[in-house]
């Protein structure tokens, strides 16, 4: 090899080098994209909702929206967990439509979203997560025994790993993942995904535990979490209680998985299969 080539391999195996740190050092913003200044008063969103907060194990103040139930005494209440992007604003038309299902809700933002203090992380979600839970089953007017968990893309991660430190009556988790590796894997093909990434969000090790009914909704027309990566961890699932959604025509960002009715069916549907008495009459 002539002195010349040496230099282009060279050259090639610097720029590469370089793009691979530089996927390393960036990599969270990739993978979290907050809207991160304040959202507006819960009340100006969601007629009745109220402004609430509370405290991380490691000392950051999250701020969140409780909405009660419509019409009557609540079926349950249901802890969201969002996914990678927006705020707390954004699942407003998800809680309205739960509110008026008779279900109470709590949304709130990870750390660094909707002007939250703090910086997103894997183990800083879980414990926003934590927090959030322990917030929701000490109000009085939520039953801690009807408290269940639905969990968006990245939140259904996050959602999963709480319900096996913490088993909810039930988790809906919508567009999951294995794994942020598998996920990394399919749209990075070309990077060494398993040797950058720090965050990880293993569901796939993780599910196989769970020790509540399982709910698994998923988008036929979504092109980032294809519905093959959300069956794969279904299918490792505690087969007893759980059960498998398939949205037609469903995208990832599709309003039919935000707050369609088709998935809000299922959802009250699975809970009233589980928890056939909050569903009778007078709830």
């Amino acid at each position: 090899m002539t002195g010349q080539a040496f230099k282009t391999v060279g050259g090639v195996a610097a720029a590469i080098a370089v793009l691979l740190l530089l996927v390393w050092l960036f990599q969270r913003r990739l993978i979290y994209l907050p809207f991160d200044q304040r959202v507006p008063p819960a009340g100006a969103v969601l007629p009745g909702a109220t402004d609430v907060s509370f405290d991380t194990s490691d000392g950051l103040r999250l701020g969140a929206w409780f909405v009660p139930a419509e019409n009557g005494p609540s079926r349950g209440t249901v802890l969201v967990f969002n996914g990678n992007a927006g705020s707390r604003a954004d699942r407003a038309p998800l809680a309205a439509a739960l509110s008026q299902r008779g279900f109470s809700v709590l949304l709130f933002d990870y750390r660094g979203y909707g002007g939250n203090p703090g910086r997103p992380s894997e183990r800083g979600l879980a414990l926003d997560a934590r927090a959030a839970r322990e917030y929701v089953a000490s109000r009085d007017d939520v039953d801690a025994g009807r408290l269940f968990y639905f969990g968006e893309s990245l939140g259904a991660a996050v959602a999963l790993e709480l319900a096996t430190e913490h088993p909810p009556a039930a988790v809906v988790l919508r567009s999951p993942f294995a794994s942020m590796t598998r996920i990394g894997k399919h749209h990075y093909p070309f990077l060494p995904v398993g040797l950058l990434l720090i965050d990880r969000y293993p569901s796939i090790e993780r599910v196989p535990g769970l020790q509540c009914p399982l709910l698994v909704v998923a988008g036929e027309r979504d092109s980032i979490i294809p519905v093959a990566h959300s069956r794969s961890l279904y299918e490792k699932a505690p087969p007893a209680t759980s059960r498998f959604v398939l949205i037609e025509g469903a995208g990832h960002n599709d309003y039919a998985l935000f707050a369609g009715e088709r998935m809000l069916e299922e959802i009250e549907r699975f809970w009233c299969e589980i928890r056939p008495a909050s569903c009778g009459e007078g709830r």
